[in-house]
């Protein structure tokens, strides 16, 4: 499979000819805020390199499609995700089951993720959210609600990370699958910098519409 890019939040349809690809499961990839500032082989002073193409490569070594760019710049997470729910329609009118889309968010990307989630108001779409939760986030951030098959994944030692299910019951979209997972990796905020198996793996089921 290959990475498809899509530039920052242009409205436009997906630039490759999707026929004979409605079988396919495609993955949205959206990486941490720290690529936002950096180059792709900086390192974080604490947590090393964000491996993004790392972690591409093992979605794709998996099978799927995997729609993806380096962010440039501090963008506005609503509206650089408003440019990916018009990408998600376009593979969705031309004939892509919206159970085969899969929206995976580290971090800052998970928060990007939450507006699609938002934004987009379909229960088949797929979503899992990377250490983007906090126990804050229902006051400050009070109109995201989430919609879709939703998976989160956070970490025990990460600040940044915890249980979403308050989120997830002050939703109003019907959310047919719901699932969390805590780590114990010790790694804190960085172990989303790498394409570790315990968040990669779960989040490759739940794409795949294992949702147990």
């Amino acid at each position: 499979m290959r990475t498809i890019l899509f530039i920052g939040i242009i409205i436009c349809s997906i630039l490759y000819d999707i026929q004979n690809k409605e079988n396919d499961r495609f993955i949205f990839f959206l990486h941490n805020r720290f690529l936002e500032t950096h180059k792709l082989n900086e390192s974080h002073p604490e947590f090393g390199r964000t491996e993004y193409k790392e972690i591409i490569a093992e979605f794709e070594k998996s099978g799927f499609d995997v729609i993806s760019e380096k962010r440039n710049g501090i963008v506005n997470a609503r509206e650089y995700a408003v440019g990916i729910v018009k990408q998600i329609d376009s593979l969705t009118k031309n004939g892509i089951d919206p159970n085969k889309i899969t929206i995976v968010g580290t971090s800052k990307g998970g928060y990007i993720a939450q507006y699609v989630s938002t934004l987009a108001n379909n229960p088949d779409l797929n979503f899992v959210l990377i250490a983007s939760y906090r126990n804050n986030d229902i006051e400050n951030i009070p109109e995201i609600n989430y919609c879709g098959n939703i998976l989160t994944i956070y970490e025990k030692s990460d600040p940044f990370g915890v249980s979403a299910i308050e989120r997830k019951e002050n939703s109003s979209c019907e959310i047919k699958n719901f699932k969390e997972i805590e780590l114990n990796t010790g790694l804190q905020h960085g172990f989303l910098f790498k394409p570790l198996k315990e968040w990669i793996q779960p989040t490759i089921k739940w794409a795949n519409g294992n949702y147990n």
